[in-house]
């Protein structure tokens, strides 16, 4: 009976470790766990699939084999993210790097006299960046100075959103970090209360 009691309990603090002390990575994580306690699933798994990963099923492993899977898991759900984070933060250095280069290339149009013709690489690249006249063979002096605006503010839009990307992955790695340092406390108090309780019992 005591064995039991100790169990459910560990299993209890494991659940609660995941879905309560801060290591769920977004919104739709902690809503699966919630869900999933709400519909009484705790006693057979610990954390909920986000992104296509799988619930962890604690039902038929001691606590310690317990604890590596929340574990396993969790990480590998941060080092998805992460890598997405990092994959889309290097999609839009290229982009930016993309378009420093266009508005160089518009930019130095001015040298000559208007009407600016486009060249067909620099009218692709202009339309692909959604520019107002990308669709013209030839500017006015008018209209290449709104383009270079037009260039300039998606370029600073984007560097916005990248200062976010980052953000949010020095997020991502601070809850890593957190969430390995609370599993670690877990099993120590874990271990402790093991320790007391066979004590107890002799």
């Amino acid at each position: 009976m005591k064995r039991t009691i100790i169990g459910t309990t560990t299993l209890g603090l494991l659940v609660g470790v995941v879905a309560g002390a801060g290591i769920m990575l977004n919104d739709t994580a902690h809503d699966s766990v919630k869900q999933a306690i709400g519909q009484g699933a705790t006693s057979n798994a610990a954390a909920a699939g986000v992104g296509g990963t799988t619930a962890v099923n604690v039902s038929s492993m001691d606590l310690d084999a317990a604890i590596q899977a929340v574990q396993s898991h969790r990480a590998a759900m941060l080092e998805t993210q992460l890598k997405d984070q990092m994959d889309s933060i290097k999609k839009r250095n290229e982009d930016i790097a993309g378009l420093n280069d266009t508005l160089a290339k518009v930019i130095a149009l001015q040298s000559g006299n208007a009407p600016y013709t486009l060249a067909a690489e620099l009218k692709t690249k202009l339309q692909q960046a959604g520019a107002k006249y990308a669709s013209k063979a030839t500017l006015t002096a008018d209209e290449l100075k709104a383009t270079i605006d037009e260039i300039k503010g998606i370029i600073d839009s984007l560097n916005n959103s990248q200062q976010m990307d980052m953000l949010r992955m020095q997020s991502l790695t601070n809850k890593r970090n957190e969430g390995f340092e609370t599993i670690t406390n877990s099993i120590k108090k874990m271990q402790e209360s093991r320790s007391s309780n066979i004590g107890n019992m002799r």
